[in-house]
């Protein structure tokens, strides 16, 4: 006879704690030594392209991929290997990358007192 589930639409679930962070754009990669540098994120809802632009700093300039997990950045190079795992602090990412540099990527630079 005929099935009785029916479909039922289900609204979506996926409502985690996840900042709702629009990432596509500029972002700036700070860090404590180097001066800071530019990276246009491609567009996605938890993940998407890097194209960085000149003079990153450490291995940044090889960064090519994002994804968001949960409260967590994590920025991956041309071999999918992570760079840096960052989290999400007042409209901002900070962290440390795998080779433990101290690092912010922000929208724009504050200024330093």
């Amino acid at each position: 006879g005929p099935g009785k589930e029916g479909r039922r639409v289900q609204p979506e679930q996926r409502r985690g704690p996840a900042p709702k962070v629009d990432m596509s754009g500029r972002w700036l990669v700070i860090t404590p030594s180097a001066p800071s540098c530019g990276m246009i994120f491609g567009a996605g809802t938890d993940g998407g392209t890097i194209k960085p632009e000149g003079g990153c700093p450490g291995d940044f300039f090889t960064s090519r991929h994002w994804a968001l997990e949960g409260e967590e950045l994590i920025i991956r190079d041309h071999n999918s290997e992570p760079l840096a795992q960052l989290r999400f602090v007042g409209g901002r990412f900070e962290g440390k990358s795998v080779k433990g540099l101290q690092i912010t990527v922000a929208r724009n630079v504050l200024p330093v007192n």
